[in-house]
């Protein structure tokens, strides 16, 4: 899964340290949720579009496995 929150963070002007303080995570989590080696919870995704204000589909966009049917 794909996701949009470092553009998106950098856009608000907001550090990686603030985002996961205001997440009740560590930095580390943030970097590697933005670096695509973590996908969150559906909670954490919902407390992420909830901190920007936008839909999930709008910050994390799904790719189906063009293998898989």
């Amino acid at each position: 899964m794909k996701n949009r929150l470092e553009e998106i963070r950098k856009e608000k002007g907001i550090r990686q340290e603030e985002l996961a303080a205001a997440l009740e995570v560590s930095r580390q989590t943030v970097s590697s949720l933005e670096n695509g080696r973590y996908n969150p919870s559906i909670l954490l995704a919902f407390k992420i579009a909830r901190y920007f204000g936008m839909q999930i589909e709008e910050l994390f966009l799904y790719e189906e496995d063009e293998n898989e049917e």
